[in-house]
């Protein structure tokens, strides 16, 4: 048995191209476009490529795109003055400021400074509340992108077992209480969980998000279960090798034997991330023009 590969980089493709043409929409309803405002502080390599690739992706979706960005050595006052004049400001829709967050600076009080209707990475704490009770807010964009290619794959996530591997407040518990709400039976398993291998084994559905390189091994795995890595890791470059290959938290060789479908890495969870995140901030745009968002969103 080969498992069918869930493609989440087409799935992310169409979805910003319906997103594209929702935002040009929305520019002659409301005579402006939607405005995403990325911060990022210091000059980590990583965060320089994904607050560049978010960029473009939101010029590409016919939005505006406001780039800010600070020295390392910016002080907290400074960094929370600016999400303050972000808030502000209605040319802005969404507000992510890229993590982690050098020095000292306290990442918490920076997210909670967010006005929560800008909040299109779904990390403030009003935005958590609102996911745990049910309320319509914005959620996490990586989360959200999974329970987007599960439906995707399955329609109907009733009564399925899941299985999230990861207890982070960014993927594990919104991905748990998403699966919840489509009347999933979940377990959130963690490093510390007991018998990990024989609880993932009863799962129709397993996340993978724990942040360890091929940890999930093919015999962790039902027959004909879904599997959804989230886990993006860098192995050591093998010789001759200038950088080592990307893997994620499930062995996708062995894994790919025993699934009936899984997401590869790269080129599954990762490329829905940026997708979600220009649709959250469309949805936004939508609430703060006092319009009503398009379906299909």
């Amino acid at each position: 048995m080969t498992a069918q590969l869930i493609d989440g980089k087409a799935f992310a493709a169409d979805l910003r191209a319906r997103v594209g043409e929702h935002a040009a929409a929305f520019s002659e309803q409301a005579g402006r476009k939607a405005g995403l405002a990325v911060v990022l502080v210091g000059e980590d390599a990583a965060s320089e490529v994904y607050v560049r690739s978010k960029g473009k992706a939101t010029v590409a979706a016919n939005m505006e795109s406001f780039e800010h960005r600070l020295p390392a050595d910016t002080s907290q006052e400074e960094l929370i003055a600016l999400v303050e004049q972000l808030n502000a400001d209605p040319a802005v829709d969404g507000i992510l400021v890229q993590l982690p967050l050098p020095g000292d600076l306290d990442e918490q009080a920076v997210i909670a400074a967010i006005d929560p209707g800008k909040d299109v990475d779904g990390f403030h704490v009003e935005s958590a509340g609102r996911l745990m009770v049910g309320r319509e807010g914005f959620v996490p964009c990586t989360p959200l992108g999974c329970i987007m290619l599960l439906r995707d794959r399955h329609g109907d996530l009733s009564g399925l077992n899941a299985v999230v591997i990861g207890r982070s407040h960014i993927v594990g518990k919104p991905m748990a209480q998403l699966l919840l709400d489509a009347n999933a039976t979940v377990t959130i398993a963690h490093s510390r969980t007991k018998d990990l291998p024989e609880i993932v084994r009863r799962a129709d559905i397993v996340v993978a998000a724990v942040g360890r390189a091929e940890m999930v091994k093919a015999d962790w795995i039902k027959p004909g279960a879904t599997v959804i890595d989230v886990g993006i890791n860098r192995l050591m470059p093998a010789e001759g090798e200038s950088k080592g290959r990307l893997v994620g938290d499930v062995d996708f060789a062995g894994a790919s034997e025993v699934a009936g479908a899984i997401t590869p890495v790269p080129g599954g969870v990762g490329p829905m991330t940026i997708a979600v995140l220009l649709r959250n901030t469309l949805v936004a745009a939508y609430a703060h023009a006092g319009l009503e968002a398009p379906e299909g969103l």
